[in-house]
């Protein structure tokens, strides 16, 4: 029973990811604002506040460290796994790469993790439309962040923050030139968005659209295997 407690109290005393503390203030305000207008509306002010909270929340994770292991950068389900070529303007040819597309809804953690150990070669930030990004076409013409990180074995992979219908910041901490370890932090996306993953060539997906990811935790793909793309169905 005490193990049972002492979860429940970690839970609710989760870090928030200092993006937050710019707005939580300014909902608690607008909540005594409200309570002094009228006191129903106060309470609505009472839960966008606590929402406002758990949306900045920024949980530990378990990452899985054993080298080759792309692990998942966002929360989220799996929207989309096709072949496309990577973003121009990070020069890598337009020779297709499988992208693997990641979803974050509003309830989501939003913190964004490095999915591999690797070295920045380049950071591009790309102003565009606010489609939602649930649409193939937020890829190419959604406001975004790209990364190119070089792996130890001197493969490329790519990551794109892309902002959604709603969404109307990206926060990238990374820099070029800058080492990541895999499933370290580097930003976040406020407030509903997607990452994009382009993996080298030839190395198959252990994910299937539809199928929920884990920031930091979930593996995504493994660049020592060579079992084939793996396939899922709902039960």
């Amino acid at each position: 029973m005490q193990t049972q407690d002492s979860s429940v109290l970690k839970s609710l005393a989760m870090p928030i990811h200092p993006e937050g503390w710019r707005f939580i203030p300014l909902f608690a305000a607008a909540t005594l604002l409200l309570f002094w207008l009228w006191s129903p509306l106060g309470w609505l002010g009472v839960v966008l506040t606590l929402w406002c909270a758990f949306f900045f929340r920024n949980p530990d994770r378990i990452t899985p460290s054993r080298d080759g292991l792309v692990i998942s950068p966002a929360d989220g389900v799996v929207q989309m796994v096709v072949a496309a070529p990577p973003p121009l303007e990070l020069a890598m040819g337009d020779a297709p790469m499988t992208r693997i597309s990641i979803f974050m809804n509003v309830f989501n953690v939003h913190v964004n993790r490095a999915p591999i150990s690797g070295k920045v070669l380049k950071r591009i930030y790309s102003p565009g439309k606010f489609f939602n990004a649930s649409l193939d076409k937020a890829s190419v013409f959604n406001e975004r962040m790209a990364v190119r990180l070089e792996l130890a074995d001197g493969r490329n992979i790519a990551f794109v923050q892309i902002a959604g219908l709603i969404a109307r910041r990206i926060r990238c901490d990374l820099g070029e030139g800058q080492q990541v370890r895999t499933g370290e932090r580097f930003g976040l996306i406020r407030f509903g968005s997607r990452v994009d993953v382009y993996l080298p060539e030839a190395i198959q997906p252990l994910v299937v659209v539809g199928q929920t990811t884990v920031a930091g935790e979930t593996v995504l793909a493994d660049l020592t295997a060579t079992e084939p793309a793996r396939q899922g169905e709902a039960r």
